[in-house]
């Protein structure tokens, strides 16, 4: 093997790599309106990312040369390349289930601990004796018989983060602006070369270019959300209406909902108060609704909920579900107003004008609305 080749080549894909993540960086392209937490998460996984690409590139600059300090970063600098693969897996999946459901299972969140606590220990138990690695008497790198876990490991989060997408995209198809398998899938191909040749460093670089793909896919999906309250705005919608009767053999169900007060709201406590009333009630419709279907802001404090291949007979229960947790949130917050809406909804077969459901779904939610105004004169 002619280690000169190699190093020269690691090198490069390396640096390129880092070069790429730091003008993602710099660019500031991971910044997302209306998405601040999924932001940090990039952020933070950008910048380990840059020290994975260096960090790659350094150990194998050292690996084979003698001394103790060059031992020590061998052994070092390798133990953080494999816990980078698990950080990085773990938040990139992470990072999917947050963003089709803005929740993440609690099984999943077991499976990630569990994942953590079987490669850490591994990681640990390598310092005082090989399993997945060992660095030999020149300093060269060697992999163990336990390396397997955590193709195994990385593998299983794959797999999950293929499968929750496209069960999600069947009863979402909104999430074609988030292609997951674009991003994944220089990783995979990666892993897959590396694991098979020795002595070649794909990963580093298969991340840069899955991170600028993730950056890129959100960014064009930001065109489709409102940067108040990071539900769809009406781009989503208009691509949906005229799509609609396209979607033969499924029941669409189509629900407009409107805060009731919100003027009053505005007047009262200010329209900062105002924008963050409707930031808490897109976040209630978000929970509700889920991966089911999607939110949509209409116009200021109107917003639809559009969930197809819809299985039930009416929206009653949908509408219950609701009005519950809008006054879960009033139970909860100490905001000197209550939320409450008006709620107009029904379901539709794919033969509807797209026109006729937008009247119907309308006129229903006023219909509620007056009732509401007429019980509360004062409200």
């Amino acid at each position: 093997m002619d280690t000169s080749i190699n190093l020269a080549t690691i090198l490069a894909t390396d640096l390129t790599g880092a070069f790429l993540l730091l003008l993602l960086l710099l660019s500031r392209g991971w910044s997302l309106p209306a998405r601040k937490k999924e932001s940090r998460i990039i952020l933070v996984m950008l910048l380990s990312s840059i020290l994975y690409c260096v960090g790659d590139a350094y150990v194998s600059y050292c690996d084979g040369k003698a001394g103790f300090l060059m031992r020590m970063v061998c052994i070092g600098g390798n133990t953080y390349l494999f816990f980078y693969n698990l950080l990085a897996g773990v938040g990139i999946i992470h990072l999917v289930v947050n963003h089709i459901d803005r929740k993440v299972p609690k099984l999943q969140i077991i499976f990630f601990g569990l994942l953590f606590v079987v490669e850490g220990m591994l990681l640990i138990h390598n310092f005082f004796y090989p399993l997945v690695f060992y660095i030999d008497e020149s300093n060269v790198y060697h992999r163990c018989d336990y390396y397997f876990i955590f193709l195994l490991g990385g593998a299983l989060l794959i797999i999950y983060g293929y499968t929750y997408y496209f069960v999600a995209k069947i009863k979402n198809p909104s999430l074609r602006h988030f292609p997951v398998w674009q991003f994944l899938s220089p990783i995979v191909l990666a892993v897959l070369i590396q694991s098979q040749i020795y002595g070649i460093s794909l990963q580093p670089v298969a991340y840069a270019i899955a991170f600028t793909a993730l950056v890129v896919c959100l960014q064009n999906e930001c065109i489709y959300i409102d940067k108040l309250t990071g539900v769809y705005n009406r781009y989503e919608l208009e691509i949906f209406r005229k799509n609609f009767s396209r979607y033969s053999k499924e029941r669409v169900a189509a629900i407009m909902l409107d805060l009731n007060g919100f003027k009053k709201i505005n007047d009262s406590y200010s329209h900062a108060e105002g924008d963050n009333a409707l930031v808490a009630f897109a976040d209630i419709l978000v929970n509700v609704v889920g991966g089911e279907g999607v939110v949509i802001r209409f116009a200021g404090d109107e917003f639809i909920v559009i969930i197809r291949k819809f299985k039930e007979d009416n929206i009653e229960a949908y509408k219950e579900k609701i009005r519950v947790a809008v006054q879960e949130y009033n139970e909860s917050s100490d905001k000197p107003y209550l939320l409450s809406v008006s709620i107009g909804g029904a379901v539709f077969s794919h033969d509807t004008e797209s026109s006729d459901f937008m009247a119907t779904i309308d006129k229903l939610m006023y219909e509620d609305k007056k009732a509401y105004y007429k019980e509360n004169p004062g409200a």
